[in-house]
């Protein structure tokens, strides 16, 4: 979870992650496309389109961030933070049909009917040349990430896996694969070179959609569980009880609901059974001290809906 002390300052991050993202594979896009038509390689051609898939994905992730940051209105109470985990899904079927499929096409057809070797020189430069500028993009991401971490006091791994901000999650996933794409299609040109088969450059290529499929599969389900409704770490989870049955009059939590509305915004609803023998301003003064209780343990915490219930 992301502390959610400022989710302006927040998105305004993450804002920067995504566009050092959109910029350098858009560039590396068209280089990967022209180097793949000289040199006739297929691993190639399917790096372009994993770029490619990038970059509409990063863009889908500039208009999520933009949109969550409208304020609630009357039709829309609990504000549009969780909007961003729509754009954010359809980023992901991005990257799947436009990345993965074409790949794996891709490889398949130059396994079942070859293909022409051109010079690889060019399609080394462009490889070594997005090897570095992925590398930069990935790094701001990393950063940004490890940041947050240390500021959970949570493992980086842990963070990266839970954490609701999926739109750096995105950038720190698709930047991880594209390396390790790079790899493989370097290791494509050089068997094609080394043994004159094409079968190296399918192999590579196929992998790569593999690897997009994997990429896909893991950031549609992260935003699949926040919109259908995501609740917190059961430590958290715990932490919020404590919290509650710290409050004077209070003697048991009967029933907790905590839902994860978007990065920085949690909502939080219990059953509450106080003493029988308080009055109603005990109760509504518990309930108010009770909310100030959470928000300092957890800034994220934005809604707190406490209900007096008889146990």
């Amino acid at each position: 979870m992301t502390d959610g002390t400022d989710v302006k300052d927040g998105n305004g991050e993450s804002t920067f992650t995504v566009v050092v993202a959109a910029g350098a594979n858009l560039g590396i896009a068209v280089a990967k496309a022209v180097a793949g038509v000289i040199s006739g390689s297929s691993a190639m051609l399917s790096e372009a389109a994993h770029s490619v898939a990038d970059t509409v994905t990063e863009a889908m992730l500039l208009t999520a961030l933009k949109r969550s940051e409208k304020p609630a209105d009357e039709d829309h109470p609990v504000g549009h933070a969780g909007e961003r985990y729509v754009w954010a899904m359809l980023a992901a079927v991005a990257t799947f049909v436009g990345g993965a499929v074409f790949s794996v096409y891709d490889g398949i057809h130059t396994l079942t009917h070859g293909e022409e070797l051109g010079d690889p020189l060019v399609s080394y430069v462009v490889l070594a040349v997005s090897f570095v500028l992925e590398g930069f993009s990935l790094r701001t991401g990393v950063k940004q990430v490890r940041a947050e971490a240390e500021r959970m006091r949570a493992p980086f791994a842990e963070y990266l896996r839970l954490t609701p901000d999926t739109t750096v999650k995105a950038v720190v996933l698709e930047d991880a694969a594209a390396l390790a794409g790079l790899m493989l299609a370097a290791g494509g040109l050089l068997g094609g070179q080394i043994t004159g088969s094409g079968v190296w450059d399918g192999v590579a290529s196929i992998l790569i959609g593999c690897l997009l499929v994997y990429v896909a599969w893991t950031l549609g389900r992260a935003n699949a569980q926040l919109l259908i409704g995501r609740p917190l770490p059961p430590a958290m989870r715990a932490g919020v009880r404590e919290e509650l049955l710290g409050v004077p009059h209070v003697v048991e939590v009967l029933d907790l609901v905590t839902l994860i509305q978007g990065p920085g915004e949690v909502l939080i609803a219990a059953k509450i059974d106080f003493r029988d023998a308080v009055s109603a301003a005990e109760v509504e003064r518990a309930c108010e001290q009770a909310e100030r209780r959470l928000r300092a343990r957890f800034p994220s915490v934005r809604r707190v809906y406490l209900d007096p219930t008889p146990g």
